[in-house]
């Protein structure tokens, strides 16, 4: 597709997720794209911003999980931690 442009599958196996899901973050409008027939075109330098925008989410997902869990189980944890 060019130098600058890269399809949904080649977008995909960059991010490590299928192309069905690189369809469901372009609806988003977190991954920008331009449809060029029935296909989608993805610029690589807005696909690097979308990244971090990604992975920002993923770890606010992750710190949100952790809290909740050593919140809900933190001695428990603790307790396992000394065995």
């Amino acid at each position: 597709m060019g130098d600058r442009l890269i399809s949904t599958n080649e977008a995909a196996k960059i991010l490590g997720i299928s192309r069905v899901a690189v369809f469901k973050k372009i609806q988003q409008g977190k991954i920008k794209a331009e449809k060029i027939g029935r296909n989608f075109a993805i610029d690589k330098v807005l696909l690097i911003g979308s990244i971090n925008e990604i992975d920002a989410l993923r770890k606010k997902e992750i710190v949100k999980v952790v809290s909740d869990v050593l919140k809900d189980y933190g001695d428990v944890i603790k307790r396992l931690g000394k065995e």
